[in-house]
């Protein structure tokens, strides 16, 4: 074996996995940047009135949103808020784009809501397999696009021919947090655009590939949306790219959004998922980051000296224990189950009880509600030199396919003022910073 070549072992749910990274050759596939910007529909910009009522001023700001984006020359770009309602608006971006060598596809939140999404990749670049979207038919009315692309190669050499070059592409926009709330309506989102992926690849009968999801999360790296993704094997590209961890020391390094509170915030991500990346069980994954939820909502109940057991002591008559029914009640009084607008279902409340109830007794410890885990992750899965092997001990190398998976060059946010948490006066394009990743595709062979 090479030394620039590495094979590693990953065993992950009973999967053996190989990898082995490697770039592609530079005439082979080219590197595919992605671009995500809200673009701040006129509908919800405010002057004296909505901006929407003065075609000047919004179709000088999209002109100039246009502008920049063309300029950028991205391969992939996602926008959130874009007014699907205004024909004259979207003949301008589908024209200009279309000139520029993309293909459009768009897509209106439900309920006539006037604003939606817009997707371009670029032709050259890529082949659209299949376009599926996601209606996620909630209190919002916020929706999802899905592309399964296939990138092209810009070369006949035999080295790439039997690669899988497919990737997945999802473009998104999620809920405002206007309260705490609202966390666990955000998190079922996430939770019903990753089922939403999985069933996709199994009716497709896909193989592995790499997901992009694109778009604005209205939360924060502190969120519980953040940590669910992290627990999936996302990474944040941009925080990838500027080596960044998970800790609260770095969580605001950088801002990408100016509310209409006045607060800046991260929100807006582009998260990348290799093949080889380990990640939790789905299902597992989302009862732990509800689990943190209401840990949190406990939290906002208790003064500051005490805690969570403090607070459901007091709740049930000082008892160090809780019923399945007790349980049930605590939620109700959280705000959390189906008695409100999409909140836990029977059968996820069931879920979550069997995931602490572990000895099945029929009660919970109070004090297990001060060691239960919020999801697991971790940035940067290094391999440790204990990990090579070599390569007599390799599974029947027929058996492995190779894919195509992404490396993280470089993240730019726009205007550079945000990449230092700092919000710029003279910034009028959006109420939200671009961002732009730039990958680097490599081989990862698997089993």
């Amino acid at each position: 074996m090479s030394s620039s070549t590495k094979m590693y072992v990953n065993v992950n749910e009973d999967k053996r996995v190989i990898d082995e990274e490697q770039p592609f050759s530079p005439d082979c596939i080219r590197d595919v940047s992605c671009t995500t910007f809200n673009i701040l529909a006129p509908i919800y910009k405010r002057l004296n009135s909505e901006e929407s009522e003065f075609r000047e001023y919004w179709l000088s700001r999209n002109q100039s949103i246009l502008d920049r984006l063309l300029q950028l020359r991205s391969s992939i770009i996602c926008l959130q808020e874009f007014w699907v309602g205004n024909e004259e608006l979207v003949g301008m971006y589908e024209r200009r784009l279309n000139d520029a060598g993309y293909a459009t596809y768009k897509l209106a939140r439900t309920n006539n809501r006037g604003d939606g999404l817009l997707t371009a990749v670029r032709r050259s670049q890529f082949q659209l397999l299949h376009y599926k979207h996601l209606l996620f038919n909630d209190f919002g009315d916020r929706v999802a696009q899905l592309l399964h692309i296939d990138l092209v190669l810009h070369s006949s050499q035999n080295q790439a021919t039997n690669v899988k070059k497919e990737a997945l592409l999802v473009n998104t926009h999620l809920l405002f947090p206007h309260n705490s709330g609202y966390c666990l309506h955000r998190l079922q989102q996430v939770y019903k655009m990753l089922q939403y992926i999985e069933s996709f690849c199994e009716e497709y009968q896909l193989p592995q590939m790499p997901i992009i999801l694109c778009g604005d999360w209205n939360g924060s790296k502190k969120g519980h949306v953040y940590k669910f993704l992290r627990s999936q094997g996302f990474v944040s590209s941009y925080d990838i790219a500027h080596h960044y961890t998970d800790s609260d020391a770095d969580a605001n390094k950088w801002v990408s959004h100016r509310n209409h509170r006045g607060n800046i915030c991260a929100v807006d991500f582009i998260w990348l998922l290799n093949p080889n990346n380990p990640r939790k069980l789905l299902k597992e994954s989302f009862i732990e980051a509800v689990l943190g939820n209401i840990k949190t909502h406990l939290s906002e109940e208790s003064v500051e000296s005490a805690d969570q057991i403090h607070v459901l002591r007091t709740k049930f008559n000082n008892s160090n224990y809780i019923t399945y029914s007790q349980f049930c009640q605590s939620l109700i009084k959280l705000g959390l189950t189906s008695n409100c607008p999409y909140g836990l279902s029977d059968e996820e409340i069931k879920d979550l009880w069997d995931y602490v109830d572990t000895d099945r007794d029929g009660v919970i410890d109070l004090s297990q509600f001060n060691t239960m885990n919020s999801p697991s992750f971790q940035q940067r899965e290094d391999k440790s030199e204990d990990t090579e092997i070599q390569e007599e001990i390799l599974p029947d190398k027929s058996k492995i396919s190779t894919t195509i998976g992404f490396d993280v060059k470089n993240a730019v946010l726009f205007p550079p003022e945000v990449e230092h948490g700092m919000w710029p006066e003279y910034y009028s394009l959006s109420d939200h910073a671009h961002l732009t990743v730039e990958f680097a595709p490599m081989m990862i062979h698997c089993l």
